[in-house]
């Protein structure tokens, strides 16, 4: 199994939808910079939930907003 920490900002607000059969999905889009060669890079990450899991959370997230996944 791989575990990935991805510590950044949000660059957008959380989207919600619901699949064909009720799920719910949250899709989140985090930032992250690194720096390589002296050169700073940004690299983009997008987060799926799947379920109810973080509904109390999303209240609180707006773009900007600094997450660890």
């Amino acid at each position: 199994m791989n575990y990935v920490q991805i510590a950044g900002f949000l660059g957008a607000d959380p989207e919600t939808r619901f699949t064909s059969s009720g799920q719910k999905v949250t899709t989140l889009r985090v930032a992250c910079n690194s720096r390589r060669s002296g050169k700073e890079e940004t690299m983009w990450w997008r987060v799926t939930i799947w379920g109810e899991q973080f509904d109390r959370l999303m209240t609180y997230l707006k773009k900007g907003s600094a997450v660890m996944v």
